[in-house]
């Protein structure tokens, strides 16, 4: 039921809220953060914790970041960019997912997109918001 699973994520964000441990971290690196149960089309997390893997497309502060989600659903089309940074495991960008995170969601670091397709990534996701 849709409406248990905000109920439990309404609690995970609170405790997410007040944690003091804050991750270091920078532009390329990919880690599983707290997304959360969003609404309509938005991407969600999964599992007791409501977690993804997240591009850190842009450190803005210390604090905050616009964070690109991943899926290991194949899609195509301008909206998307397919890549590896796990050996045998193509993921995939949803660009028009992108948005500003708190380092509070910030988990563990499971990677790092390589300066290739981070530049391809980014005229992809730059172009879309032309």
């Amino acid at each position: 039921m849709i409406e248990n699973d905000f109920d439990k994520w309404n609690k995970v964000k609170k405790e997410t809220n007040i944690e003091k441990v804050l991750v270091g971290f920078k532009t390329r690196d990919i880690y599983n953060i707290k997304m959360g149960q969003n609404i309509g089309f938005e991407q969600n997390g999964k599992g007791e914790e409501f977690v993804r893997p997240v591009i850190i497309y842009k450190k803005l502060t210390k604090d905050m970041f616009i964070g690109i989600p991943l899926t290991t659903t194949q899609r195509e089309g301008s909206f998307f960019f397919k890549f590896k940074f796990l050996p045998h495991k193509i993921s995939t960008a949803i660009l028009i997912q992108a948005r500003l995170f708190s380092n509070k969601r910030l988990l563990n670091k499971i990677g790092v997109i390589n300066k290739n397709d981070y530049e391809i990534l980014s005229k992809k996701y730059l172009k879309l918001l032309e």
